[in-house]
């Protein structure tokens, strides 16, 4: 049975909510100015909403590994902030910034050096390829701000200086919504540059974003507002340490990421209408996990804060009560999923077959998103943030390309399916990875105490 006395437990609520609601706003302003953006270019038509989907796929990849390095270092800075210590904070904050700028560099080359090469993975249309180049050819340039940013991001959450993310983050989402308004449409009296305009738009929004957290980390003078030099005196040993349970996050994200790209990959070959579908749905994914987003990051504070103060037990609880959490709020966000997609049809210039696309995919996703939460819930919120990462990325290889990558590739040329049933079949992945996870987190096996050791 599950037990809901936890309902009444103000205090817990009061740190939960503290984290989560500020991390659940910023990624709502995130999605509803992605969606935004969407929109604006979708009025140029599906394969402008193609192109900007699969030239997005080189920046989802991108950022999984940052975030997968970065949570790697959130875990041990969690803990030490748990334990009451500082100065280790900015040596993990050191490491995470060396390696997710040598990712930006990596990155970047791809982004501009070889767009085409890597669009062409993905479509044999040549003018969602050509499209696609020109938007990469300009994002690119914005990677290596992405990547300090997301880093500065990381540690700040870990020790609850969550606003100071959000008023960044905000502000340079509404500055890049402006831009790239002004440039997709021509509005103003600028020039209307289209896809390109939402490139332009989108650097720019992330410049300023590593201009603001920079700036109020140093005004505010938080731990991390030291000589930027001394994030970078850790020895050798500590290094490794770190990377011993940052690199498999990372890793997990990389084959995480690959497994996504590659069901676009299949998406996008089923045919265009069929991957502009699966992109308008994604905005809408993105919307629908702004509740579990923040639930499952303050999770993730608050277990590594109990493992660093020695309150393994407290950390237990602490996810059984954030899981019963995101699957109930799930099955509400689903409903309402469902009962909004005629809305969300009516926002794009979609083709008939298209609408029918995105009816049916958002039908999908709704009967799958509650096992999705639970899924997120105990991979962010216990095995990550207890450290417990080999297991994790384990779990990921083998639900993704043991199941969900084999299932989508029968689906879609074996069977020959619509797109939206070869992404219901992708959910079988999902149920392979509760019953492991839930396992796992039942065995207490996850925690994993980095800083008293």
């Amino acid at each position: 049975m599950v037990d809901f006395s936890f309902l009444k437990d103000r205090s817990f609520f009061a740190e939960l909510l503290t984290i989560a609601l500020p991390i659940s706003f910023q990624q709502l302003i995130n999605a509803s100015l992605n969606m935004i953006d969407v929109v604006m270019v979708g009025h140029l038509g599906e394969t402008s909403i193609a192109a900007l989907g699969l030239s997005n796929q080189v920046f989802f990849v991108y950022i999984l590994l940052l975030f997968g390095l970065t949570s790697g270092a959130a875990i041990f800075t969690a803990q030490f902030w748990g334990k009451g210590e500082t100065q280790p904070i900015r040596k993990v904050l050191g490491i995470s910034l060396a390696v997710s700028v040598a990712i930006a560099c990596f990155f970047t080359f791809i982004a501009t050096v070889i767009p085409q090469t890597v669009l062409s993975l993905y479509t044999r249309d040549a003018e969602v390829i050509n499209i696609g180049v020109s938007y990469l050819h300009i994002i690119g340039f914005s990677y290596i701000p992405v990547a300090i940013s997301t880093a500065y991001i990381a540690i700040l959450r870990s020790v609850k200086l969550i606003k100071i993310t959000v008023i960044a983050t905000v502000a340079a989402l509404i500055f890049k919504t402006i831009v790239g308004y002004t440039l997709i449409t021509g509005a103003f009296g600028a020039p209307e540059l289209g896809v390109r305009g939402a490139a332009i738009g989108t650097a720019s929004g992330w410049t300023l974003e590593l201009i603001l957290l920079l700036t109020f980390v140093y005004a505010r003078k938080t731990p991390l507002a030291a000589n930027p030099l001394t994030f970078f005196t850790f020895d050798f040993a500590f290094f490794k340490y770190v990377l011993k349970t940052g690199l498999p996050a990372l890793a997990n994200e990389m084959f995480w990421a690959m497994g996504i790209t590659t069901y676009n990959a299949i998406y996008a070959h089923i045919g265009t209408d069929s991957i502009a579908a699966v992109n308008v749905n994604a905005t809408i994914e993105e919307l629908a996990f702004v509740v579990f987003m923040g639930l499952g990051h303050a999770c993730a504070v608050i277990v590594g804060n109990r493992i660093g103060a020695g309150k393994a037990e407290e950390a237990y609880e602490t996810v059984k009560r954030v899981i019963v959490l995101s699957v109930l709020s799930a099955v509400v966000v689903g409903v309402l999923v469902v009962s909004l997609r005629d809305a969300v049809v009516g926002l794009y210039e979609l083709s008939p077959q298209g609408e029918y696309n995105v009816r049916m995919l958002m039908l999908m996703m709704a009967s799958v998103l509650w096992l999705r939460m639970f899924n997120f819930a105990t991979f962010i919120g216990a095995m990550r943030a207890g450290g417990d990462t080999r297991f994790a990325l384990l779990m990921e290889i083998c639900s993704i390309w043991l199941i969900g990558v084999p299932v989508a590739l029968l689906g879609a040329f074996v069977f020959r399916l619509p797109v939206y049933y070869v992404y219901l079949m992708v959910g079988l992945e999902e149920v392979a990875k509760a019953l492991v996870s839930g396992w796992r987190v039942r065995s207490k096996r996850w925690i994993h105490d980095l800083v008293n050791v």
